[in-house]
């Protein structure tokens, strides 16, 4: 017989839900959860799609918190095969969402099922929230939902994130947290003239070289025993009117924190502003948070992952807080414990992105068993 978590996988690839459509994933899910007794809340926001679907309302509150949207495919001549044709090749499926993250999506959906026809009569409720906003602006998405969730008076116990967590082997790494988010658009103004006649003109470039310099090697702190140290990319930098003997009049740059709880938003702000006043550095900036560090401090849910990882897996998984932001940010600040488990991480976001078919079925067993130990 076929593998029905590897079918529901195959069936969301198939939609080229480019953030931040969802072309239908969504109704699928629900097509699946609605005979189990699940209860589904079409939350739209601006052109998100988003879902709440729940069985139960005894606590605790388990839900399975996933995305619907992918990147783009780049170009799609660079793959082997096409990127929204789910095909099959040396033992892995090949396909945008492949890991990232639309087999967790379908474990989800098939764990529960099989979950739920061993234990019927399970202690708690069981919920999902799906976006389709997690790989875009990620305004109109988890945090909309979250928003909801409190309006109504909903508080999610333990939640488990699908993102693509591992590294080597399915089950080596669960995220516990994540670092912070913040990024810096930068203008500094300076004066078009002649390259002739520099005495002329004011180099923006030229001003802001020795702050950027003392920027890209500062200490920001040294991170603590739950997160590695804060680090400062350049991500962006556009200065120029494309001749070659034009001083330019304006540069701007784009950087990016990601930061740890060994420092707030506030400090690197004003650390930074200290730097470019200090240099005489003529600026503006905007600041965008996308997320401030969140840490999962209580044991249940952890216990209950590392366990279930290694009942199914056998594998003794490590637990991190490395990787980029997930829509665990949203989530935590509710006081919800937050563990993230999914796929190898290996190739998401890349051509030619896959998983091992195997892992798509014991990573289906693995949130069966996370069912189990926490509402049994």
């Amino acid at each position: 017989m076929p593998d029905k978590t590897l079918e529901l996988a195959k069936e969301l690839i198939a939609r080229p839900s480019q953030t931040p459509r969802d072309e239908g994933c969504q109704e699928i899910l629900i097509k699946r959860l609605e005979p189990l007794g699940f209860k589904s809340e079409r939350l739209p926001y601006g052109d998100v799609e988003n879902l709440w679907a729940v069985r139960g309302n005894a606590k605790p509150l388990l839900v399975f918190a996933g995305h619907t949207d992918v990147v783009p495919s780049g170009p799609r001549e660079a793959w082997k095969s096409d990127p929204y044709q789910p095909e099959i090749r040396d033992g892995h499926l090949y396909g945008r969402g492949a890991s990232d993250m639309k087999s967790s999506l379908a474990a989800f959906i098939t764990g529960i099922e099989d979950f739920l026809a061993k234990h019927p009569k399970h202690k708690g409720s069981i919920g999902l929230l799906i976006t389709s906003d997690e790989e875009g602006p990620a305004v109109n998405g988890t945090v909309k939902v979250m928003e909801w969730l409190g309006k109504h008076g909903i508080k999610i116990d333990y939640c488990v994130v699908g993102e693509p967590s591992c590294t080597n082997k399915l089950g080596d790494t669960i995220k516990i947290g994540r670092r912070g988010s913040l990024t810096g658009r930068l203008t500094v103004r300076g004066k078009q003239g002649h390259v002739a006649y520099p005495h002329l003109a004011k180099n923006p470039i030229h001003m802001l070289a020795p702050a950027l310099a003392e920027l890209a090697t500062i200490e920001w702190d040294r991170g603590n025993a739950d997160f590695p140290p804060t680090s400062f990319q350049i991500s962006n930098i556009h200065g120029g009117t494309g001749a070659e003997n034009v001083i330019p009049g304006r540069l701007e740059v784009v950087f990016n924190f990601r930061f740890s709880t060994a420092v707030t938003e506030a400090d690197l702000r004003r650390r930074v502003e200290e730097i470019l006043q200090r240099h005489g550095v003529e600026h503006q900036l905007q600041w965008v948070l996308s997320g401030h560090p969140f840490l999962t401090r209580g044991t249940a849910l952890i216990e209950a992952v590392r366990a279930a990882v290694k009942q199914e897996l056998d594998m003794i998984a490590e637990t991190s807080t490395s990787g980029g932001t997930s829509d665990g940010r949203f989530i935590a600040p509710a006081g919800t414990e937050v563990v993230e488990i999914g796929p190898l991480n290996r190739t998401i976001h890349q051509i030619d992105e896959c998983i091992a078919v195997d892992d798509i079925s014991r990573l289906a067993r693995v949130y069966r068993r996370i069912l189990e130990n926490v509402l049994l």
